[in-house]
Formats: structure tokens, C-alpha cells, sequence
């Protein structure tokens, strides 16, 4: 019989060993609101007996350090303010750059570092420009509306002066001179609805006042137009001479025997017939009539032609100086004198014949490309910003002979369009006129020679002259 294991008795004074009471642990960090843990006091009842051992007084920790603060105290603590060490607030995502706090400085962030002072230099303080940077630009509508009565019964009258243009032209049958002469007045017209333009244009402040993107304002398109102008005139005046040489050519190809007698005689008498019946003698040429009438209304009564002439140093010729008003102008002299030769011919019964017609254009055509020559070179000049009037080294020259003046470093004439002339000049003075009231002399006289020899005069010419001098000490 198998005996049964005797159990081993536990030595005295062991205490039990008892499992922990489970607890249920809390939910997420639990931080805030952490449940307060069982009372840590000891139990003696959970023990054997110390058999007859001195026992020893439990350990029983202050109720202040073994009991942690709860939620509403923790709270109470941080203020609305501090909500905890994690901060899960809600935020806004942005597509655009952040916007750059004023006084934000890109690359070196010390301004004021001996670096910054070293490299990075300060520009100097400037005054505001007292331009304005740009001026708006009238429209179509707004032209219309700005035209006044005058102005648009000028305009309507280069229309008409057109329609005279194209009258003559379709009248001349063949004849070279009419042809040229209907040339001309298709100039003038031109040159009449570009002094109407200018006219409405000048209405608005663009025109005139300088600006950042328009230094000198919008005056400088009609130098540009004139220009355009001028060019036009001188392929007229080719053409009139390309088909006055046609002629000639094939007159002097007939005489030289290129064809038999008879078809030379048909020839002859079909020209003559055609000059005949054009214009008979005694009779009045309506067409030139048409381009006098036309051409004296616009220049006397409509006055369309005074801006063609004023400040336009191409259009003075010395010649024409001495005649009145409305001849001095070449373009207005030239068509009002082929328009009465044209009208005088038929009335004094005189018989236009081929060759005075052929020389009568020649003559009007070569007249026409002196006049765009002269047209041309002078616009040309103000659009590359240079001056071609006369004077300037007589100018300089009486700048040379002050006392005080010991040089010219530089001297610069230029036109900017016909109304507008500026002289830079750099000029070297001794030290003694600088600083004192010799230094305002030599400047009032500079300015004094420039305006007088080349304006005509302050406030008498009809170009306003701007004149900037720069004085160098010379030791």
C-alpha cells in the first residue's frame, strides 16, 4: 500500500502569498483624469502568525504624497490657457506662399552686423519723381466726344479737299500735269487732317505733359506722321517723273522712225484730240479752279495748314520768306501756282501741247522730291534726337569767349519735335565762379545766347528752348 507524500510545513513567520485584486486600467493616456490607486495601509489579517515575534508598526504614507491630484485640480491649475502638453487644435491649410512680414529682409537676417555694413551699403534717399508714372490714353470714343465744332468742320473740310483730289485726278485724261497736281493737293489734304488730329489730340493731358513712360508726352507721333508724310510725297513725285520719261521715251522712239507714217499721224492726232477735248480754248479748266478754291479755303479761312508751318524748320525757304503768309508755306506756294498756270493756259486761248504739259509735270515733280528731301532729312534728325538748324557753332563759339570759361567739355543741340528744342552743355569754369555770383552769370548768359540765337528770342520764337549747364571747376 503505497503511503501518501507528507506536505511540508511552511516555516514560521512566512506570510501568504495572496494573487493582486485585478483593477481596471483606464482608457487612453489618462492623464488628466487618473483613478486614484487602492489605500497602500498594510493589513496584518493577510498574514500567518509571527509566532510570539515583536511586531513592528505598519508604514501608513501621508495622505498628500500618496494621493495624486485629480482632473479638476490639474485643470484648475493650467488655467484656460495651457490646455496640456498636447495641443490637437484644428488649422487651415493654405495653397498661397505666406505673405512676408513688413520689414522682412531676404538673405542676411542682421541688418545692422559689421558684415551687413561691409557688403550690403544703404542706396542713398532719393525725392520722389514729381512725374506721374504713366497717363491714360484717350480712346476712340473719348476723341469723339472731346471733338468740338470747329474742329469737326475742319475735319469735314479735308474730306472734301480729298474728294477735289480724286476730282482732278479722274479729270486729267492723260495730262501729266493735272496728274501732278491732283498729287499735291492729296498732300495738303493729308497735311490738313493731320493739323485736326493733332488739334483733338491736344485736348487730352497725354499729349503735352511728360510722364515716366511718355517723357515728352505723345508730340513726337506727329513728327513721326510728318515723317511718314514727307516719304509719301517723294514717291509721288518719282512716279510724275517715271511717267513723264515713259513719254519721252516712246516720243523720241516715234520720231526715230519706230513706226510708218500713218500710224505716226493717227498718234499725233489722237493726243491732240485728247488735250482738245479736255480743256478747249477760252474755256475754263473746272479742276484746277476746284484745286485753287480748295486749297485757299483750307489755308485762309480754315487755317488748317498754320501748324504745317509753324516751328517746322524744313519748311522755310529763304526765298519765300518775303511773300505772304499762306505763299510762304512751299506746299501751299507750289500748289496754288500749278493751279493758276493750269487755269491761265485755256483762258489766254493757248494750245497745251504735249511738251508744255511734259515740262509742266516734270517741273512740279521735281519740286515735290526737293520738298520731301528737305522734309525727310529735317524729321529724320528730330527722331534720332538731333538739331539741323544753323547758329549752333556761332553759339558756341560766344560761349568760348567769356572770361570765366576756360572750355567746353561738351555741347549737345537736339529737337525733340516742333515745338520743343533742349542744349546739354558741360562746360569748364575756373574755381573762383563756382559758389559765388559769378557762377549764376555764366548760367543766365548761357542760357541767354542759346534761347537768342537759336529760338529767336525767350518767348518769341515758336520752338521753347530748355537748356541745362553743367559747371567743372578747372584748380
Amino acid at each position: 500500500m503505497a503511503s501518501r507524500p507528507t506536505p511540508i510545513p511552511s516555516p514560521p513567520g512566512t506570510p501568504g502569498i495572496h494573487p493582486p485584486t485585478p483593477t481596471q486600467l483606464p482608457t487612453g493616456l489618462g492623464i488628466e483624469d487618473l483613478p486614484s490607486p487602492p489605500s497602500s495601509s498594510f493589513d496584518p489579517n493577510a498574514l500567518s502568525p509571527l509566532d510570539n515575534r515583536p511586531s513592528f508598526p505598519a508604514y501608513s504614507p501621508s495622505p498628500a504624497a500618496s494621493t495624486p491630484p485629480n482632473g479638476a485640480a490639474v485643470a484648475a491649475r493650467r488655467g484656460p490657457g495651457n490646455p496640456g502638453p498636447f495641443n490637437f487644435q484644428p488649422m487651415m491649410a493654405s495653397k498661397s506662399p505666406p505673405a512676408p512680414k513688413p520689414n522682412q529682409r531676404r538673405g542676411h537676417r542682421y541688418k545692422h552686423s559689421s558684415i551687413s555694413h561691409q557688403i550690403f551699403l544703404e542706396p542713398p534717399a532719393r525725392a520722389p519723381l514729381a512725374l506721374p508714372a504713366s497717363l491714360p490714353i484717350p480712346t476712340g470714343a473719348e476723341l469723339i466726344r472731346s471733338i468740338s465744332s470747329e474742329q469737326r468742320t475742319r475735319f469735314l473740310w479735308c474730306l472734301c479737299h480729298l474728294c477735289t483730289a480724286g476730282f482732278t485726278l479722274y479729270s486729267a485724261q492723260g495730262s501729266l500735269a493735272l496728274t501732278a497736281l491732283s498729287h499735291l493737293i492729296v498732300f495738303d489734304a493729308l497735311g490738313a487732317s493731320l493739323c485736326v488730329a493733332v488739334d483733338v489730340l491736344s485736348n487730352f493731358e497725354v499729349w503735352k505733359r511728360s510722364s515716366v513712360r511718355h517723357p515728352f508726352g505723345l508730340e513726337r507721333a506727329e513728327v513721326l506722321a510728318g515723317f511718314a508724310m514727307s516719304v509719301f510725297l517723294l514717291f509721288m513725285g518719282f512716279d510724275i517723273i517715271s511717267h513723264t520719261a515713259e513719254h519721252l521715251v516712246e516720243g523720241f522712239y516715234e520720231g526715230s522712225g519706230g513706226h510708218d507714217g500713218a500710224v505716226e499721224h493717227e498718234l499725233h492726232v489722237h493726243e491732240a484730240h485728247m488735250h482738245h477735248a479736255r480743256v478747249s480754248p477760252g474755256s475754263v479748266d473746272l479742276a484746277s479752279l476746284a484745286a485753287l478754291i480748295s486749297t485757299c479755303i483750307s489755308a485762309i479761312l480754315l487755317r488748317n495748314h498754320a501748324r504745317i508751318g509753324k516751328g517746322n524748320i524744313s519748311m522755310r525757304f529763304a526765298a519765300l520768306e518775303s511773300l505772304p503768309s499762306i505763299l510762304s508755306n512751299p506746299s501751299h506756294f507750289l500748289t496754288i501756282f500749278c493751279s493758276f498756270i493750269l487755269l491761265l493756259i485755256p483762258l489766254i486761248s493757248v494750245h497745251m501741247s504735249a511738251w508744255l504739259d511734259r515740262a509742266l509735270a516734270l517741273s512740279m515733280a521735281l519740286c515735290m522730291i526737293a520738298i520731301g528731301i528737305r522734309l525727310v532729312k529735317t524729321l529724320g534728325s528730330m527722331l534720332l534726337m538731333s538739331y539741323g538748324g544753323k547758329g549752333v557753332s556761332d553759339v558756341v563759339r560766344e560761349i568760348e569767349e567769356d572770361a570765366a570759361i576756360t572750355g567746353i567739355q561738351e555741347a549737345r543741340f537736339w529737337q525733340v519735335h516742333h515745338g520743343l528744342c533742349m542744349a546739354n552743355l558741360k562746360v569748364n569754369v575756373s574755381g573762383s565762379v563756382i559758389g559765388g555770383s559769378g557762377e549764376l552769370r555764366v548760367r543766365e548768359r548761357i542760357t541767354r545766347l542759346v534761347r537768342d540765337r537759336l529760338g529767336g528770342g525767350y518767348g518769341k520764337g515758336a520752338q521753347r528752348w530748355e537748356v541745362s549747364v553743367a559747371l567743372h571747376p578747372t584748380g
